[in-house]
């Protein structure tokens, strides 16, 4: 169950901040087990965040989705990238042109103007044409901001593996010579948001993900505990990434076991 190399105690942990896609369930179908691990975690006073790159659905559709699945969750335990985002624009006064998927542009469309300034990115699926991609192009030209949500190469979805976005966000930052803002996992600022919301420490909070770098890697370097399911996304070459002082666990069932060992 635990990483060879990794030694340290998790007795000290107050909040587990669990990814969606992989960790919790797999396109439609929950993740055996998943349930059970919540409630468990529940009853054992666990602060929880559910945390997500996701960039194809709102945080409405996120947690109503969830909900259908039988997941009980509060709307304040969601945690999304598109929601950092919207909260990163606000916050710089920024006006994107949004190359975003169709679901999410409700949530953008009182930012849009004909001028934009700065690029938002994310999973906009056939939107990530040439067209597209090439009026972001001349805008980072411009000197004008590239803010991506999160930085994926890919995700396991019903049908298989499917590109994400941040195969385009590197090519983008290739050639417009630029480094992405990049609001979701592996950011370490989109960590430092999650963590302040659960009120305790980065030390104080484990994080369960299905990706070695933007979940394990991106949490460790964010001082938080972390742990690989090998669900979801999960190839055996993935253990070559995987750091010394990670966890490893066959899926969110173990979970538990994991806690109290």
């Amino acid at each position: 169950m635990r990483h060879p190399l990794s030694d340290s105690k998790l007795s000290h942990i107050k909040a587990v901040l669990l990814d969606l896609s992989g960790v919790l369930h797999e396109g439609q179908r929950r993740i055996d087990g998943a349930l059970e691990t919540l409630e468990w975690l529940r009853r054992q006073n666990y602060v929880l965040r559910f945390v997500t790159n996701t960039a194809t659905q709102s945080h409405r559709q996120i947690y109503q989705k969830l909900k259908r699945m039988g997941f009980t969750l509060t709307d304040a335990e969601l945690f999304t990238a598109p929601q950092a985002a919207r909260q990163y624009l606000l916050k710089h006064h920024l006006n994107p042109l949004a190359i975003i998927h169709p679901n999410l542009k409700e949530d953008f469309s009182d930012l849009q103007t004909d001028r934009p300034d700065c690029v938002l990115l994310g999973d906009a699926q056939d939107d990530l044409n040439y067209r597209n991609l090439n009026q972001a192009f001349r805008l980072i030209e411009q000197g004008y901001p590239l803010i991506g949500i999160g930085k994926n190469k890919y995700f396991m979805d019903d049908d298989g593996l499917q590109l994400d976005a941040g195969a385009f966000i590197h090519a983008l930052e290739w050639a417009g010579g630029c480094s992405a803002i990049i609001m979701g996992k592996p950011d370490p600022h989109f960590f430092a948001e999650v963590v302040d919301s659960t009120g305790f420490k980065a030390d104080e909070c484990l994080m369960v993900g299905d990706d070695v770098v933007s979940d394990v890697k991106g949490a460790l370097d964010a001082g938080i505990a972390a742990c690989q399911v090998k669900t979801g996304k999960f190839k055996e070459s993935d253990l070559d990434l995987l750091p010394a002082n990670a966890y490893l666990i066959e899926s969110v069932r173990e979970l538990p076991q994991l806690l109290q060992s």
